[in-house]
């Protein structure tokens, strides 16, 4: 539930740059007299700047709602919506759709580097800090699955830019929903399969 919660803003962009040709004439003006920007209504090159609005305000709603149960803010949320904030921020005012292209790059990126820190600092790689509360693998195994993280955002941020520059802003918009989910959702099920042969179940008491 948490990982669909985190792709939120993702998947309401996807609706947002879909829809915007639906929107009516007086919700866009009234956009229009609350942001520093101008959209025009049915016009199809304004959808990516109507979608990129509806998925800063989810983010950070995304963020206050998990603030406001748990009394902490999630990280990967929070990460999420300060570069939504700067990428889409930015996209906005400049009325230029580069930056909000390259958001999930510089995000993959950026985890990717984490991911590969994590290998030199601490006593344990990040993946066998997410993953290993049940799971006792040995110590060579979280070193590749993390490997393989690193792999993953590196493949990811790469395919995003070459899909961005090579193919229409319709194909991105479905690529940043559903082939970057479709591939997360794959990896994560190829690695709970390496890493199942050690679940260890405590007996109930």
């Amino acid at each position: 539930m948490q990982f669909l919660i985190e792709f939120l803003p993702v998947i309401l962009f996807f609706a947002a740059y879909k829809l915007y040709s639906l929107i009516p004439i007086p919700v866009v003006d009234s956009i229009n007299n609350a942001m520093p920007f101008t959209l025009i209504a049915g016009k199809e090159t304004d959808a990516i700047y109507f979608a990129t609005l509806v998925a800063i305000i989810f983010s950070g709603l995304t963020v206050l709602l998990h603030y406001l149960k748990h009394k902490s803010f999630n990280k990967n949320q929070t990460i999420t919506f300060v570069f939504f904030i700067i990428f889409g921020g930015t996209t906005l005012l400049l009325h230029d759709p580069t930056f909000i292209k390259w958001k999930p790059t510089v995000i993959n990126l950026i985890f990717a580097l984490i991911f590969f820190a994590s290998t030199f600092i601490g006593d344990k790689p990040l993946a066998q800090r997410f993953l290993g509360g049940a799971i006792d693998a040995p110590r060579h195994i979280w070193q590749k699955l993390n490997t393989g993280w690193i792999i993953f955002f590196v493949v990811v941020a790469v395919m995003n830019l070459y899909i961005a520059y090579n193919f229409s802003e319709e194909v991105w918009v479905n690529f940043k929903l559903f082939g970057m989910l479709g591939l997360t959702f794959a990896f994560i099920i190829v690695q709970m399969v390496i890493l199942s042969r050690y679940i260890s179940i405590k007996p109930e008491e």
